[in-house]
């Protein structure tokens, strides 16, 4: 054992919070020439998170993904896509374990593998030294997914296009949500974009807006404003029943508790309320968790990631 180099008997080791994320406006605008849609939508993330650990791989230019949910197949892993395009866009040879522990419902529309995508970004950056910047790290994160753009940084933001156009805000002044994730089971694997896809190829014409909400709830917040549940909107909202046979009722079911407002995250099936006091939040948390035994998560808003300037991983250093 000590004639083994250093560096190998010491392999450092970075691990990166890969936060979820909800939609407090979600728009579509209309149809792109590319087939996508653009999109106008304030997005906040919040502190339900999976943690991304990225060890070295010595002696090989593989990176490899490993995750407790094994749902998740590395073929349909964002966090596989993410290592590759920062090694294309970087040229680095090195390799890579990524070890995910998944806290984020799969499949729930609460941007659990796009998040994982992006923390796969900060984090590889940092164990192969990269110094890539966040805006450059956002640039490549724009041909991984619609929402990793945005979940590099976090924090609150106005995002436009199909996702790429990120235009971070001051902080939403917002305590508490609590999220309803129901149990819908949904074709296709979990974390696929086709999912992604699956609730767009519903859209028409008729749901197409100009924007307009998403943009002054943003200046709204920008400026300092409070941030009331009534100017939440998500277009995929109104035809949630459709895409989630039976959603309704879980959204009755958090309303009968008392909630006034209860907005479908992303393209779902999950669900927030912004509760009215912290204690009525807890209260409601725990009807739904103890008594009616669903997926509830009572969380605060998460600040963005600030941008860091260290050249070299520290060992279990964690963002």
């Amino acid at each position: 054992m000590d004639d083994l180099p250093e560096k190998i008997m010491n392999e450092a080791q970075v691990s990166e919070r890969a936060f979820a994320k909800v939609n407090l406006t979600l728009e579509i605008l209309g149809r792109r020439r590319d087939g996508y849609h653009n999109l106008a939508s304030v997005m906040q993330t919040v502190d339900l998170f999976d943690t991304v650990t990225f060890s070295e791989s010595p002696g090989s230019s593989e990176v490899t993904v490993a995750c407790d949910d094994d749902r998740i197949t590395p073929e349909f892993n964002l966090a596989a896509r993410a290592s590759d395009a920062l090694k294309k866009h970087s040229g680095v040879a090195a390799g890579a374990q990524i070890n995910i522990q998944k806290r984020i419902p799969v499949s729930a529309g609460l941007g659990g593998g796009s998040s994982d995508a992006a923390a796969t970004l900060r984090g590889l950056n940092r164990l192969w030294g990269l110094k890539l910047s966040v805006d450059e790290l956002t640039d490549i994160a724009a041909d991984i997914g619609s929402d990793v753009p945005f979940l590099v940084r976090g924090g609150t933001a106005l995002v436009q296009g199909r996702g790429e156009d990120v235009t971070p805000i001051a902080a939403a002044k917002i305590e508490k949500f609590l999220i309803l994730s129901p149990d819908v089971e949904l074709p296709g694997p979990p974390e696929s974009t086709a999912k992604t896809a699956s609730a767009f190829s519903h859209v028409t014409e008729s749901m197409y807006t100009s924007g307009n909400l998403s943009r002054k709830l943003a200046t709204r917040v920008r400026s300092g404003g409070d941030c009331p549940p009534e100017f939440f909107f998500n277009q995929f909202g109104t035809i949630a029943e459709e895409l989630f046979p039976g959603w309704g009722a879980h959204r009755d079911q958090l309303m009968g508790l008392g909630a006034r407002d209860v907005v479908l995250c992303g393209a779902g099936p999950s669900m927030f309320t912004v509760p009215p006091s912290k204690e009525l939040g807890t209260a409601w948390h725990l009807l739904l968790t103890t008594v009616h035994g669903k997926n509830a998560y009572l969380v605060a808003p998460a600040p963005a990631i600030p941008e860091t300037k260290e050249e070299a991983p520290e060992k279990m250093k964690e963002s």
